[in-house]
């Protein structure tokens, strides 16, 4: 295999593709966790009050209720990245966030219209993470296969930076929202704003040379073969299933992380220390500063070390404690020590970041979109079902404890799939396999 040119500095091209790509996903993430950091605010609102257990079994669900659609969106966004290009599919994802917005500002309350506000709520909440799904993925293929290595996993890495700006702002505005009594639906109705006016401009980007080039080719040899070209070329490259797994396996971290560093210790923070929602938001505001600003540093860092080696190094450091865990939590007398345990799994434990463009390379690209966009939508889906009520419901019968049953299968799976992606070979367009599989 050739060796893949390295890039050292941008295009004009790419440096307006990376910016409009960056604004879209902070807008996004910015929409999609507003109601996320707000829950302990807007879940009061749109469901029915009753006793601790079944609000907690509330918020999970309103919470996990856009994450469940996600595997029919990476379906659809990912024949339509497949098909049509990533360039259309960034552009919907924004279109589709906006719309949302909108109906989320103008929602009636459960006082209002009962029942049928909580229905609501999590059709947006779908809306919502549908479009994030085609949203994430299309922004990251999309540099991931317009910049070359080293660059590429800088400005890759960058999009998850501005998607982490994103949820931090969200976390920001909650936080004058419940502090100083605004109007929530000041903040949906800007979001719904900026972000149609990110789909506009991004009408403006190129469509990936990498996915264009893919394309023509196999036409052409379509067209050499006598054969429609109309025919399923995605069928025409092979997807290496080792890659799928382990894939999906270092995805399903994250979800686990955030709903114990955020919904979990949010509800201990309640329930234990007695804070109010105003002082939850507070302290989840400093977890998520610190969070932003580990995951700038090692999006500087990638660009000195290779990506793979920054993860093998959180797995080691996170599996050396994770096991104290229960013991953390057990010995937090105070909301500073729960802090610090916030703060310890926010920013140690291990996630795909910052090596989504590695991972990325290894699918074939006529098939790129899909096959990413359906693992990291199933992962999800899973996890969040999964951590939310998993972390209700095993905390209540084992204490603290619980969580280990949850914490330690993700590891040795997440150790498995760095492992497997340790060889340096890319997926992207195999020529030679086409030619085979057309005779």
């Amino acid at each position: 295999m050739q060796a893949v040119e390295e890039q050292q500095s941008l295009t004009r091209e790419q440096k307006e593709a990376v910016g409009l790509l960056s604004i879209g996903t902070f807008l996004e993430y910015f929409d999609l966790m507003l109601y996320v950091h707000m829950a302990v605010l807007l879940n009061e609102l749109f469901f029915p009050k009753t006793d601790a257990h079944t609000t907690a079994l509330l918020s999970a669900f309103a919470f996990c209720s856009s994450f469940i659609f996600r595997p029919f969106a990476a379906l659809l966004f990912g024949w339509l990245g497949d098909n049509i290009g990533r360039k259309a599919t960034v552009v919907m994802t924004t279109f589709l966030m906006s719309i949302s917005c909108v109906i989320m500002a103008n929602l009636p309350t459960y006082e209002q219209i009962g029942i049928s506000a909580a229905w609501l709520v999590t059709l947006c909440r779908m809306l919502q993470g549908a479009s994030s799904m085609g949203e994430v993925i299309g922004a990251e293929l999309y540099l991931t296969e317009t910049i070359k290595p080293p660059l590429q996993y800088f400005y890759v890495a960058l999009m998850v930076v501005a998607d982490k700006i994103g949820i931090f702002t969200a976390l920001g505005v909650a936080f004058l929202v419940t502090s100083f009594g605004l109007n929530w639906r000041l903040a949906f109705w800007v979001g719904a704003v900026v972000a149609l006016v990110g789909a506009i401009a991004r009408t403006n980007l190129r469509e990936t040379p990498e996915f264009v080039d893919a394309k023509k080719r196999i036409n052409n040899m379509l067209k050499a073969a006598n054969l429609p070209i109309d025919k399923n070329i995605q069928s025409l490259q092979k997807v290496n299933k080792k890659y799928v797994v382990s894939y999906f396996l270092i995805e399903c971290a994250s979800p686990l992380w955030f709903c114990i560093s955020y919904v979990y210790c949010s509800n201990l923070l309640k329930t234990k220390f007695g804070f109010t929602p105003e002082e939850v938001i507070s302290q989840n505001f400093i977890v998520g500063s610190v969070e932003l600003l580990s995951a700038i540093f090692l999006m500087l860092l990638v660009s000195r070390i290779h990506p793979l080696k920054i993860l093998a190094v959180r797995i080691t450091i996170f599996a050396m404690f994770a096991l104290f865990i229960p013991t953390m939590l057990d010995s937090a007398t105070t909301p500073f020590e729960l802090l610090m345990f916030q703060l310890f799994v926010a920013v140690i434990a291990p996630t795909a970041f910052p090596a989504q463009a590695i991972f990325y390379s290894r699918f074939p690209v006529l098939n790129r979109f899909t096959c990413t966009s359906l693992v990291f939508a199933i992962s999800r889906a899973c996890m969040y079902v999964v951590s939310s009520f998993g972390l209700v419901f095993l905390t209540n019968k084992y204490g603290h404890t619980g969580i280990l049953i949850l914490v330690v299968p993700i590891i040795i799976g997440y150790i498995y799939g760095i492992i497997s992606f340790k060889d340096s070979n890319s997926s992207g367009f195999n020529l030679e396999l086409v030619k085979e599989k057309l005779g």
